[in-house]
C-alpha cells in the first residue's frame, strides 16, 4: 500500500476517532459523569487531534493541494469548518459555566459543521466559497 493511501486511512482513522471522543465526551458533560476526570479522556483526544491535523498537513504536502488557492477553494472551506468545530466544541464542552441550552446548541452546530466538512472533503466541492 502506498504512503499516501496509508496516511488517508490514518487521516479517516483519527476523524471517526476525533467526532466519537466529542459525543462521548459532550454526553460525560451533560450527564455529569466522573469519567471527564480520567487521565485517558484528557489525553487521548489531543492525541488523537495532533495526529488528525499532522496527517492533514501531510496529505495537503503529498496532493500539492493548499487552502487560499484557486484549485484548493474546497480545501479552504474546509479549513475554515475545521476552525469553526473546534471554537463550537469548546464552547460545548468548556470547564466555564455555561447554560445547558448554550452547550446543546454550541454541541448540534459543532456536529453540523462536522457533517459539512465531511461532505467537502468527500466530494472535494465548496459548499459556500467558490
Amino acid at each position: 500500500m502506498s504512503a499516501f493511501f496509508l496516511t488517508l486511512d490514518l487521516h479517516i482513522l483519527t476523524v471517526v476517532v476525533s467526532i466519537s471522543l466529542f459525543i462521548l465526551r459532550f454526553y460525560w458533560k451533560y450527564s455529569g459523569s466522573v469519567m471527564l476526570q480520567k487521565r485517558w479522556v484528557k489525553i487521548l483526544p489531543h492525541l488523537n487531534d495532533t495526529i488528525l491535523m499532522v496527517s492533514g498537513i501531510v496529505l495537503m504536502v503529498m496532493t500539492r493541494l493548499y487552502p487560499f488557492t484557486p484549485q484548493g477553494s474546497w480545501m479552504t472551506e474546509k479549513l475554515l469548518g475545521v476552525i469553526l468545530y473546534i471554537l463550537l466544541g469548546f464552547v460545548a464542552l468548556s470547564k466555564k459555566p455555561r447554560s445547558q441550552k448554550v452547550r446543546w446548541i454550541a454541541f448540534i452546530l459543532a456536529v453540523a459543521c462536522f457533517y459539512l466538512i465531511v461532505k467537502v472533503a468527500m466530494t472535494k466541492l465548496p459548499l459556500l466559497i467558490g
